[in-house]
């Protein structure tokens, strides 16, 4: 079978002159949406749909897909006095729900994407009940572009009471008491600064409920600071306490200040440094004893619990309570410290020990570890919250492989962790076998692996995704997938390697991939590929990868360097012209974790491995699938369609053996989208990754 021909794409003589370096880019030209890009990307498109339309078992696995997401989802509980606040997905929904449920017990939907808007292309991106849980703020975005558009409501009625705010994007909000001011944080407006930057430029204003927030806004903070800067805001629950943070970027630093509004009026509060310049993230929270309790990484990269005096909180007096564990990272805590407990209130303690999650409970007073808090499997554990006036219980989300979200509560008067929610939705989930493997990497390394497949699968090298991300201290562990588990339930076999670059292991270890270190994660990936094929797992003509966004970077980096070891790509809203990211999108917040082309050095480390500039005439590269998204305000997906053409102009091999092709999606964007949405991009890319791998989706059972 004869490769019909790629769409056709121009190859410009476009060479830049970079600190020396003669930096080719022939497709600049799809950066742009002309009429040409238009014509070349519906091309795309069609050549995509005859490559994935007619692969066998489809329908199945779509039907399958959808069973499995039928299980729902639930979100731990947030507590006002007596009301509390969550979400909740039923199974047949395509967008999870905010939810309240009164004093009385009635509970009523207060936020519905798909009750604002029937098309399924609006989402619920974040929300904070004021101290006493009458009023809420919430965000929405449409289309994907992730541009959050604030609003309030009245809790007890459900109707709004302000909004929309604009320039919101990563809301940070906090309440006053009584619900009537909050400090967030909000972006300039474009015609206020340079052209190209409306993505940047953040201020901390106090806001007052029902007044004009461009007229009558009250600026705090963030005046002449870097324009990159991201800023948080908390207020204590009893209105004294104010902390702002500031970090450049997605640095993993920041620097935090505090205001005792006791002493300073709201609208000037007197801001003083608890942490300024220094290469390190810490936190601050002042509990209900009056102690500030600081959470950090500062001589501490796995990160520790410290207490001091909130009016003197310099470096000096910090206290260790929870002292870094040597083979841990904390990662959350709660204070449980209500009447019942008596003359001995506790903390609980949540950490990651090598990609899995485990909670600990200690004395409040000295840090001392009295217990554990049972959790069901091995899994994750996620978003700890307590009675904001205090209590004796404790709410946690809990997912595995085969678990969906599930709610648990722990009382610390019995010590016993019960079921408090499960998710909605009944779902026969299929048994699957979960390893954990240890493997070394070039560099001798030590590097973890969860390798997922059917019990006693069948022997010999199976079709297997490996999965990785290795970027911006975020860890993989644990959770229920709907794509995973469908795939295994076919008879493949799927790995999630835990790169450096994440944060599995702690600062250091996020810090050991990034930056000049950033060929670590590459070289992590490869030699987990290769320790599935020593281990008989799969084999070269067997292996697929699959990334999304950094994760897209990763996969583009390991099919230009290392073509012979993966016989598939799937390669998902990707960075990949890393001597331009920086242009487009907001790409100047990374680049603390990529490092600047405007600098020769780090230029260097760039072009090591950018996986567009490593596009290689002549060379046998895997079949790959580019999948995009026209809302993306995150990553531009000019990265794919340039990485695509270069590679269709590139491979010498035919279409029927290794496609190269690209899948664009309209109205979504880089984050969360609807659950059909979501079925359908899932269904299209391991179909693609099916047929180039031997996974015989057609005769998978139907799971019923």
């Amino acid at each position: 079978m004869s490769r019909p021909p790629y769409p056709f794409a121009q190859r410009q003589d476009i060479v830049d002159v970079l600190h020396g370096h003669r930096v080719a880019d022939p497709y600049r030209w799809l950066e742009e949406r002309t009429e040409e890009t238009e014509r070349w990307m519906a091309a795309q498109e069609e050549l995509f749909r005859k490559a994935v339309d007619g692969l066998p078992g489809r329908d199945r696995l779509r039907r399958r897909l959808g069973e499995l997401l039928g299980a729902g989802g639930i979100g731990a509980p947030v507590w006002r006095g007596e009301r509390r606040f969550f979400i909740r997905r039923e199974g047949g929904q395509e967008h999870p729900v905010l939810y309240t449920v009164d004093p009385d017990g009635t509970e009523r939907a207060l936020v519905d994407p798909m009750a604002i808007d029937p098309d399924g292309t609006t989402t619920l991106d974040s929300w904070v009940p004021d101290k006493e849980g009458r009023r809420l703020a919430y965000t929405v975005s449409h289309g994907g572009d992730e541009e959050s558009r604030l609003y309030v409501l009245d809790v007890a009625t459900g109707e709004r009471v302000e909004g929309p705010i604009d320039r919101t994007r990563g809301l940070s909000l906090t309440w006053l008491p009584g619900g009537e001011a909050y400090y967030y944080v909000r972006r300039l407006p474009a015609d206020a600064v340079p052209a190209g930057e409306d993505q940047y430029h953040r201020r901390v204003y106090l806001h007052r409920v029902g007044a004009d927030p461009d007229a009558d806004d009250v600026l705090i903070f963030g005046e002449g600071l870097d324009k990159t800067n991201y800023y948080g805001v908390s207020v204590s629950r009893d209105g004294r306490w104010l902390t702002v943070s500031a970090s450049q970027g997605t640095a993993p630093r920041n620097d935090l200040w505090i205001a005792d509004l006791a002493a300073s009026p709201a609208e000037r509060p007197d801001l003083k440094p608890v942490q300024v310049g220094v290469d390190a993230s810490t936190w601050l929270q002042v509990g209900r004893d009056g102690r500030a309790y600081v959470f950090t990484d500062r001589d501490a990269p796995r990160s520790r619990l410290c207490v001091t005096d909130p009016a003197d909180p310099a470096y000096g007096t910090w206290r260790d309570l929870i002292p870094q564990d040597d083979e841990a990272v904390l990662t959350d805590y709660a204070i449980l410290d209500g009447p019942e407990l008596g003359d001995r209130p506790v903390l609980l303690a949540g950490w990651i020990r090598h990609a899995i999650s485990e909670i600990t409970v200690h004395d409040l007073a000295t840090g001392e570890r009295i217990g554990r808090v049972p959790a069901p499997g091995l899994g994750s554990i996620g978003g700890i919250t307590e009675r904001p006036e205090g209590g004796h219980e404790a709410w946690f989300g809990y997912t595995d492989n085969v678990t969906p979200s599930t709610v648990l509560r722990y009382d610390a008067r019995t010590g016993e962790t019960t079921t408090w929610a499960t998710a909605p939705g009944a779902v026969d989930v299929p048994e699957i076998e979960a390893r954990q493997v240890t493997y070394e990497s070039y560099d001798g390394t030590p590097v973890r692996m969860l390798v997922l497949a059917r019990p006693g699968g069948a022997g010999g090298p199976r079709p297997t995704i490996l999965y990785g991300y290795g970027g911006f201290n975020i860890s993989l562990t644990p959770g229920y997938s709907a794509s995973i588990l469908a795939w295994v339930e076919a008879g493949g076999v799927y790995a999630i390697a835990n790169l450096r670059g994440g944060s599995e292991e702690g600062e250091e270890w996020h810090r050991a991939g990034m930056r000049d270190k950033k060929q670590n994660v590459f070289d992590d990936f490869h030699a987990a590929a290769e320790r599935l094929i020593a281990d008989g797992v799969t084999s070269p003509d067997r292996l697929a990868i699959s990334g999304g966004s950094n994760g897209g970077l990763l996969v583009g980096a390991a099919l230009t360097q290392r073509p012979d070891l993966y016989r598939a790509v799937a390669c998902s809203a990707p960075l990949l012209d890393m001597v331009r990211y920086e242009r487009f999108g907001l790409g100047e917040t990374w680049n603390d974790e990529y490092g600047s082309a405007s600098v020769p050095e780090e230029l260097e480390w760039l072009l090591s491995y950018s996986p567009y500039h490593h596009v290689r005439e002549g060379v046998a590269y895997p079949a790959v699938l580019f999948t995009v998204f026209d809302n993306d305000t995150r990553v531009d997906p000019l990265h794919a369609r340039k990485m695509c053409a270069a590679l269709q102009h590139a491979t010498s091999r035919e279409f029927a053996d290794a496609p190269i092709v690209l899948r664009n999606e309209t109205q979504v964007g880089h984050a969360a989208r609807s659950v059909s949405r979501s079925v359908e991009l899932m269904t299209d890319t391991l179909s693609f990754l099916a047929a180039h791998t031997g996974l015989a989706l057609e005769e998978a059972s139907d799971g019923a």
